[in-house]
């Protein structure tokens, strides 16, 4: 009873906080591409654009890595030493705070992506929706790889043994039957892995380069919802601006509300 009541809380907070954009700009502050605050110009689409290439880009990257992890210690070696040290690094990746990841990323990864870049003949910024995008998969990869390799490990023995008495090898077991039986568990896992990834602000701050105009690429400098607010909640004297800020928490609320209801949804339609 407290949660549901808390989000309500929540959200009438916003939406009263944010009112005065809502009234100035309307749908306009949607689908407006200029964000000027100097003549009072808000457009959040750029914000969110950045916001969903550099999340779904850093969940297909981390996907076959969750995968492989989850597998590798949900079938292939549950219990002795190796496991046991693969599981607490997994996990330790987790509890990395994400100013870390932000540091790392800036001196280890931003020049890897600057020497690709110029290799693509594109403008070597190093930072952008790449860079943001491999430092998010890092980040998300122990939440949808713990929930995938809980999901296999509560596929029971007798059906994987049934899968083998009739000749199966242990990659057609994995394929055909672990797999479709865990599989709401590990979509279940990714789509955590996707809120964690929208939200994101830190790490996603000091590497995607914090320009207010539209990506051309994932080369491309951007700002993604969160890095926009926390690069300028400090500076917003105004009451439009700040209040502009509030809508874009608003929108980041809602579309994070979305996408766990979507993952529901697919979830329990994959059940049936």
């Amino acid at each position: 009873m407290f949660m549901p009541v808390l989000i309500i809380g929540i959200l009438i907070t916003l939406i009263i906080s944010s009112f005065p954009s809502l009234k100035e700009f309307g749908f306009h502050f949607v689908i407006g591409r200029e964000w000027d605050p100097v003549f009072s110009k808000f457009g959040a689409f750029p914000f969110i654009v950045g916001t969903f290439l550099t999340a779904f880009l850093s969940l297909v990257i981390s996907i076959p890595f969750s995968l492989a992890v989850s597998i590798f210690l949900g079938e292939y070696f549950r219990e002795g030493f190796l496991p046991s040290l693969l599981q607490s690094l997994v996990e330790l990746l987790s509890g990395i705070p994400s100013v870390i990841y932000g540091f790392w990323g800036l001196f280890f990864l931003v020049p890897i992506v600057r020497a690709i870049e110029m290799k693509f003949n594109v403008p070597p910024f190093g930072v952008g929706i790449l860079t943001a995008s491999l430092i998010l998969a890092i980040m998300i990869i122990p939440f949808s790889a713990s929930l995938g390799r809980e999901a296999l490990k509560m596929v029971p023995q007798d059906v994987k043994e049934a899968a083998y008495s009739l000749g199966a090898t242990r990659y057609e077991v994995i394929k055909k039957v672990i797999l479709p039986y865990a599989g709401s568990g590990i979509i279940s896992g990714f789509f955590l892995a996707l809120g964690r990834g929208v939200g994101e602000t830190m790490a996603v701050t000091m590497v995607i380069g914090n320009s207010q105009h539209l990506p051309e690429n994932i080369f491309s400098p951007s700002n993604t919802m969160a890095s926009v607010i926390a690069n300028e909640f400090t500076e917003a004297t105004a009451n439009i601006y700040l209040s502009s800020l509030i809508e874009i928490g608003l929108l980041l609320f809602l579309i994070t509300t979305l996408v766990n209801i979507l993952g529901r949804w697919l979830i329990g339609r994959y059940n049936r």
